[in-house]
């Protein structure tokens, strides 16, 4: 059984709930973000999600990526339906016109990737990052580093990684010791290796935008003394940078992401941002990042949800009470204990969309001027 988009339920919390249209239509930017796109957006995005992405899944974990000399090869029908993704304009979604995206709402990018993590967990590890790629090149990047990669990052024609962890130091970045040399150009050579990079290699896009966490020869010790640097898979010359993967790690239920050990050989980088100051621009990433894991976790509780709901409408086992009695067994979707646990499960699901969703709608409210003239209706919200 494949995952299939849950478009009612979805659209019962944006619209009776939390009454997301309205409050959107407040924003200027937002002026034609009515309940008629937004469900037509959603529409389209379900039935991308459900027919392209989903099919993946039973692939992506049973064959899952390839490793050989350097090279990783994605599941069969990976990069074909990636292909399909960003052409069609879904990594954009919510990226500003300006830099190629769409302008739209953030929520929508939030039910997007939540409803894409319910189908294909693996296969979604690669956009994963996108928009916290985006985020760090757009508030930290140079002007020629956002005229070369902002672009191709906010559309997905380019896949990004976060290159933090190093096999002495999980989770302690104040022990990182990746080294970046300055040259007289201005950029720098970076030497190291990081592991744990979800996406550090792969088939679905031409290039691969990684950003990477380093030390400068002056700096400090400790997490103070990291830099940020922006070390592509290929040079602006078309040339291949000196980033290489070593292998793939294994990691239950996402074999269809690589996620790679990676070596920087004296890679040519150039700085985002400040010196030393490298760690607050990779926050910008992993804290865009944070509300799509939460998403990740409401997208899997729905696909564990309507297996279980599915189950329980094939699988008999013994008589329920009921007002009828027969001989032969009942389904266990009939049974008072079933029926509760089902009904749990769901309202945790439906409880998740809520403060995901409202999360996202107002992150987006609080960096956007309302129109003093519009209305938002009383209760919008109220369930918060």
């Amino acid at each position: 059984m494949h995952y299939r988009a849950p478009l009612a339920d979805i659209q019962f919390i944006l619209n009776d709930v939390l009454h997301a249209p309205a409050q959107l239509l407040a924003l200027p930017c937002f002026a034609e973000a009515d309940a008629e796109l937004v469900q037509q957006v959603l529409e389209e995005a379900g039935k991308f999600v459900t027919n392209e992405v989903a099919p993946l899944q039973e692939v992506g974990d049973t064959i899952g990526c390839t490793f050989d000399a350097g090279r990783v090869t994605t599941p069969p029908g990976f990069k074909e339906a990636y292909q399909a993704f960003w052409q069609a304009g879904w990594p954009a979604l919510a990226c500003a016109p300006q830099d190629g995206g769409q302008g739209l709402p953030a929520v929508l990018e939030a039910v997007l990737f939540e409803m894409l993590s319910g189908a294909n967990h693996g296969w979604t590890m690669a956009p994963g990052l996108l928009h916290g790629a985006y985020e760090c090149i757009k508030h930290h990047g140079s002007e020629a580093l956002k005229a070369e990669y902002l672009e191709k990052v906010a559309t997905g024609e380019w896949l990004a990684t976060m290159c933090l962890t190093e096999p002495h130091a999980g989770s302690d970045l104040g022990l990182v010791r990746t080294k970046a040399q300055p040259r007289a150009d201005g950029s720098y050579r970076v030497s190291g290796t990081k592991i744990f990079i979800s996406g550090g290699e792969h088939d679905l896009t031409g290039n691969i935008v990684h950003l990477v966490l380093a030390r400068l020869p002056d700096a400090p010790a400790g997490p103070k003394g990291l830099s940020l640097f922006l070390a592509p898979k290929l040079l602006p010359d078309g040339m291949r940078n000196a980033v290489h993967c070593e292998r793939i790690e294994e990691k239950m239920g996402l074999h269809g992401s690589p996620t790679c050990v990676m070596r920087f050989d004296e890679a040519t980088a150039w700085m985002i941002g400040e010196p030393h100051r490298g760690l607050g621009a990779m926050f910008v990433m992993m804290n865009a990042a944070r509300l799509h894991v939460g998403l990740q976790g409401i997208g899997l509780l729905e696909a564990a949800w309507q297996k279980a709901d599915t189950y329980s409408k094939e699988r008999r086992q013994m008589r329920a009470p009921k007002a009828k009695m027969s001989s032969a067994p009942d389904l266990i979707s009939e049974h008072p204990a079933m029926r509760r646990i089902l009904s749990t499960q769901r309202a945790w699901i439906d409880g998740g969309r809520v403060l995901a969703y409202r999360t996202a709608i107002d992150s987006t409210c609080s960096n956007t001027t309302p129109t003093p003239s519009a209305a938002t209706p009383r209760n919008a919200g109220a369930a918060w």
